[in-house]
């Protein structure tokens, strides 16, 4: 499962930690959370979040 990067703020959303705090379990893949779900940081929207390339 890939990782996000909010541009705004460099959040990394990763799906193996999830963000237990905001009710998102480990295991969601970014195409799965809710189309309203916001960054936990910034509070930018789902949309502004670039797939981290893996090294």
């Amino acid at each position: 499962m890939s990782k996000y990067r909010c541009k705004p703020c460099g959040f990394v959303y990763d799906p193996a930690k999830g963000v237990p705090e905001y009710g998102i379990e480990p295991g969601i893949p970014f195409s799965e959370l809710p189309d309203d779900w916001t960054c936990p940081r910034c509070g930018t929207s789902k949309w502004m979040f670039v797939k981290v390339e893996e090294d």
